[in-house]
């Protein structure tokens, strides 16, 4: 899907009285899963072993 069409298809969803600002979150939060997703596909991402042990370092400090 485009995202163009992504963004179609979340103002269809959000209501008439939306303000931008809400607008410009959820096209930022989309646009973060996405990358997200995208790092993912090229082998970029993080195991959970070492997001564990991220979090379990920031929880000593």
């Amino acid at each position: 899907m485009s995202n163009k069409e992504v963004v179609s298809h979340l103002l269809a969803r959000l209501p008439d009285d939306v303000s931008l600002e809400r607008i410009a979150r959820e096209i930022e939060f989309i646009a973060g899963v996405r990358e997200g997703l995208n790092e993912l596909d090229r082998g970029e991402g993080v195991g959970v072993a070492d997001v564990e042990k991220l979090i379990a370092s920031r929880g000593t400090r």
